[in-house]
């Protein structure tokens, strides 16, 4: 089989002339799911392990969010670029570069010695994930059929799942039998594998236009998200005086209206706001980023919760996240069932307040509850939240055209890495806020401790509960696709 490679003289198609077979089709499903597999591994391995880090690190572990929002944030800065990046170079080698980025990012916070060292290494980890993400999904949304879309995302998921699955309790075990510096060198063998399988498996697809790349438009972008992201943590981790907060705030705001009226004059911007024109992306990226913005809190605050305030090892922490990955798997196999016949709307309304709903439960949390109603916690809020992931995802990109895949993919990917920045940076703030209210004069005790984690719950909980507004104006018609061919929708 003869895949497309571009050439700087002949416009290249984003889609193959003929599909590929299924056989094909599977094996580059599951390099993009090596993709995944490796992002989710290091998103969830490294929130069981942040108390012990900070222990070594001299640091407290309330404080440690910048080691999250910093990978998140570069992927959302670099995420804009990819696009262009996937089409101007090729999807094979940007995804073969990516990988190469991921595991040297990945050796280097494994040799940090301060949280600057292993901040800025978690910069270099965030410039490979950037690239890994989009693109692999990229690849997909030029191979697959659009009838198979869904049950391909849903596919993938499924082993990109296997990282939340390992992630917590691998991550546990190391820090609680070895040290925090394994649960990085864990990523170095699957990115060999990745290497060799995208050597061997990814299509070398480009886009159809090549165009100069906006790089006043990218600085205004970037600058915006970075603005607002730091504005958010500096409330509780660095330690900014309110002026310097608002500052940062509103230039941020600026800068991301200064790059929309940019965008409006320039013929090829990073995102033209043609786009916003496609109900179901525009109602699909908004409700990505407010729901995001409660939801994408939890991977962090829950470990801190577990060890922090109710006594768990890392290792019984690592355990108690099993039940969300478990149920988040399971779920993915009646995701498309209920889309198609409730459709995305009703589906998307009546989960996100689910979410919400799951997320503010754990404001009831103490450490002399039943371990059963733990785990019955954890369980619905992996289930909800696995079936709101795949259908926000879908319903944004299912109407996009070729010609705008590239665009909106990154676009998705970047509002997603953008709202887990911002939320984890958001959840800091009230934790922090909650703590000054409960804790008084220091030091503070452990039951003031709770009070904090369960005010910081109940208040994330409201905030995604808020974004089922947004999905409400989602049309009423807009239905997942049954397949024409079972084969692949059987995997997912």
């Amino acid at each position: 089989m003869t895949l497309p490679v571009g050439s700087n003289s002949t416009p290249i198609s984003p889609v193959p002339p003929s599909a590929p077979a299924p056989g094909y089709r599977k094996s580059l499903l599951w390099l993009v799911a090596i993709g995944f597999f490796m992002q989710t591994l290091d998103a969830t391995i490294i929130n069981t392990a942040l108390p012990a880090m900070a222990a070594s690190l001299g640091e407290s572990p309330l404080r440690m969010q910048s080691v999250v929002v910093a990978y998140a944030l570069t992927m959302a800065m670099l995420i804009p670029a990819s696009g262009w990046i996937a089409d101007r170079f090729g999807t094979r080698r940007v995804f073969f570069s990516a990988i190469l980025l991921f595991v040297l990012g990945s050796v280097l916070c494994a040799a940090s010695q301060g949280i600057g060292q292993l901040v800025a290494s978690r910069v270099l980890q965030g410039l490979g994930g950037a690239l890994l993400l989009p693109v692999g999904r990229l690849s997909l949304l030029r191979t697959v059929p659009r009838a198979e879309f869904l049950q391909a995302m849903s596919f993938v998921a499924i082993p990109g799942l296997i990282g939340p699955l390992l992630g917590p309790t691998l991550g546990g075990w190391l820090v609680q039998y070895a040290s925090w510096h394994w649960i990085f060198l864990i990523n170095v063998p699957v990115g060999l594998v990745g290497c060799i399988a995208t050597l061997r498996l990814m299509p070398d697809l480009r886009g159809a236009v090549r165009h100069r790349f906006d790089g006043a438009g990218y600085a205004m972008l970037a600058f915006g998200m970075v603005a607002i992201s730091l504005a958010l943590d500096g409330v509780s981790g660095v330690g900014m005086r309110q002026v310097g907060v608002l500052m940062l705030l509103i230039f941020g705001f600026a800068s991301i209206v200064a790059y929309w009226l940019h965008a409006s004059r320039r013929a090829d911007p990073l995102f033209a706001p043609s786009l916003f024109k496609v109900q179901t992306l525009s109602i699909g990226l908004l409700g990505n980023l407010f729901s995001r913005l409660g939801s994408g809190c939890m991977p962090f605050l829950v470990p801190l919760l577990l060890q922090v305030s109710m006594g768990y090892s890392p290792l019984q922490a690592g355990l108690m996240m099993l039940p969300i990955a478990l149920a988040g798997m399971a779920m993915k196999r009646f995701t498309t069932v209920l889309i198609t016949r409730y459709g995305y709307r009703k589906v998307l309304v009546v989960n996100t307040a689910l979410v919400g709903v799951t997320m503010a439960s754990f404001g009831l949390a103490a450490p002399g509850q039943p371990i059963v109603l733990n785990i019955l916690q954890l369980l619905a809020f992996g289930a909800v939240n696995s079936l709101q992931f795949t259908a926000m995802n879908t319903i944004t990109l299912k109407d996009l055209d070729g010609s705008m895949a590239s665009s909106g993919n990154s676009l998705l990917s970047m509002v997603q890495m953008l709202a887990m920045s911002l939320g984890v940076a958001a959840a800091s703030a009230v934790l922090a806020g909650y703590t000054g209210i409960f804790g008084g004069t220091a030091p503070i005790t452990s039951i003031e401790t709770l009070h904090a984690f369960q005010a910081t719950f109940a208040s994330m909980g409201l905030i995604t509960l808020a974004s089922t507004l947004i999905f409400w104006h989602l049309p009423a018609e807009a239905r997942a696709i049954r397949p024409a061919q079972p084969e692949v929708s059987g995997q997912g």
